[in-house]
């Protein structure tokens, strides 16, 4: 008998990270179904079923997989959270919200923080598994690094709330450097980009800048030889690569990054960051390590691993999960279903 495992989303980015789990379900011989209640369900495509909530319950999954920091607790089967990001210097990143059973958590460095967590609260666990989203990604970057272009290509990426942004600040160096000829750009943002500066951006396109509408910015990192970007998630996926990243003002700096607080500081930044210098490159690696030391591109195959652990182990933590009635009560009305509690 074929297990079922619900993946479920609220935005589009849950397609990228969810997919490869899917791949790894059905390598198994089991079967996934996906539930949306926002963006991205119109992006399915042939012989990716789409339930409603009564489906739902009756297909009695024996798991559900999010990238978002709740999910329907009316659901059956374990609550598995996998994460949408890396930490990438914010003030939060770490978000306890009483929803999960089990995080399959990345690296060791978010392993560390969360598993105290679980200590403390008993009401979940832990797993470090590696991310599902990087497994085709790892598996392509196999290998030496590769040497810089001629010419270099520059990947430019800015995160969308403004006081973390460096769009604005950068635009007029970006549409300098992008008119040269010396270097060729990739510039494309966060989904929730203001649509003024996504614009202007845009606007910049010529025969040595290109405007991205790519989804799934991963798709870019092979064909570019550095990232400029701020305080994006994005460029710890990047820094997985072993390229080099320039950022402007981030959150949290240190030496796996070139960061610099002046526009005028952006050109020469650039030009250490192409010439890969040694201490540079050491401490990208070793970043890469403590963030997602998983080279393997079989993280998918370690969460469905960890769920059956899980199961196995009796599929209950040490104490219950909180009563979260106000988000509960959200929750339901987003979705707009008011039936009885879950099954499991």
């Amino acid at each position: 008998m074929p297990k079922h495992y619900l993946l479920y989303g609220s935005e589009r980015y849950a397609l990228a990270i969810l997919r490869p789990l899917q791949a790894a379900i059905r390598a198994r011989g089991d079967e996934t179904a996906w539930f949306f209640d926002g963006p991205g369900a119109e992006d399915l495509v042939d012989g990716e079923r789409l339930l409603n909530v009564e489906e739902v319950r009756r297909w009695k999954p024996i798991a559900v997989l999010t990238p978002g920091n709740h999910l329907p607790h009316f659901f059956p089967g374990v609550k598995v959270e996998v994460f949408h990001g890396f930490d990438a210097g914010k003030p939060r990143h770490i978000y306890i919200r009483g929803f999960f059973d089990l995080y399959c958590t990345t690296g060791p460095r978010d392993t560390a923080q969360f598993q105290a967590l679980a200590d403390q609260l008993g009401h979940f666990a832990v797993t470090e598994t590696g991310w599902p989203k990087l497994d085709p990604f790892m598996r392509e970057i196999a290998g030496p690094l590769p040497p810089v272009r001629t010419p270099p290509v520059i990947l430019y990426h800015s995160t969308f709330s403004p006081s973390w942004s460096a769009a604005e600040t950068l635009y007029e160096e970006v549409k300098r450097l992008s008119r040269d000829g010396r270097w060729r750009w990739i510039v494309t943002f966060h989904p929730k980009m203001n649509p003024e500066t996504r614009v202007k951006y845009k606007a910049l396109e010529n025969e040595h800048l290109r405007f991205a509408e790519d989804d799934n910015i991963l798709d870019l990192f092979g064909q570019v030889d550095m990232m400029c970007s701020d305080t994006s998630s994005a460029l710890n996926e990047f820094l997985l690569t072993g390229k080099p990243v320039v950022t402007f003002r981030n959150r949290r700096p240190g030496p796996q990054l070139i960061d610099i607080d002046r526009a005028e500081d952006f050109e020469p930044a650039i030009e250490r960051a192409l010439a890969r210098p040694p201490e540079l490159m050491q401490a990208i690696r070793d970043y890469a390590d403590a963030i997602h030391p998983y080279r393997d591109g079989r993280s998918s195959e370690r969460v469905l691993d960890a769920i059956d652990a899980f199961i196995a182990g009796g599929g209950r933590n040490r104490k219950p999960k909180p009563m979260n009635l106000w988000r509960k009560f959200k929750l339901r009305r987003r979705i707009g279903y008011w039936g009885p509690p879950r099954v499991r």
